[in-house]
This record gives C-alpha cells, sequence and structure tokens, in this order.
C-alpha cells in the first residue's frame, strides 16, 4: 500500500471516528450521518433519518458535524452533505 493510501484511509478512520462521536447527539433527535467519500480534503456525508428534510438540517451539518470533524481531522477543509442527483 502506497504512502497516500496509507494517509488517506488514515483521514477516513479519523472522520469516521470522530462521526461516532457526535452520531449520539444526532440519533437524539432522531438523524444520523454517514460518511460517503473524501476527496480534496472535503468530507462528503450522507444525512440520515431526520436529518433529511430538515430545515436545520444545514446549520446541524455545519456548526456541528464539520465544526467537529475539523476540530479533530485537521486536514478535512469542510464537509458537505451528498448531493442527490
Amino acid at each position: 500500500m502506497s504512502e497516500a493510501s496509507e494517509g488517506a484511509l488514515s483521514v477516513e478512520s479519523r472522520v469516521n471516528a470522530a462521526l461516532d462521536e457526535i452520531r449520539p447527539y444526532l440519533q437524539r433527535d432522531g438523524g444520523d450521518v454517514q460518511l460517503v467519500g473524501i476527496k480534496d480534503n472535503i468530507a462528503t456525508v450522507k444525512l440520515q433519518g431526520a436529518c433529511v428534510g430538515c430545515p436545520m438540517s444545514q446549520m446541524t451539518l455545519k456548526n456541528g458535524v464539520e465544526r467537529f470533524v475539523r476540530e479533530r481531522v485537521p486536514e478535512i477543509e469542510s464537509v458537505e452533505a451528498e448531493r442527490l442527483v
């Protein structure tokens, strides 16, 4: 495995660990979040449960999930919601 692959796995593992930490707070309100992927230091997540269609989901994503992930994984520049086509 190349160094780049190992680094990507490390970042992905740390993002997943951060999501695991914040997940109980989201689940308490009926929501959840799942990592879809990481590209160019942007983590893409899928909002689930009550988060889908919630008018507060974007604020939760940016002020909650993104801030939490970026504190724990400084390589991540942004956390974005998966765009359905």
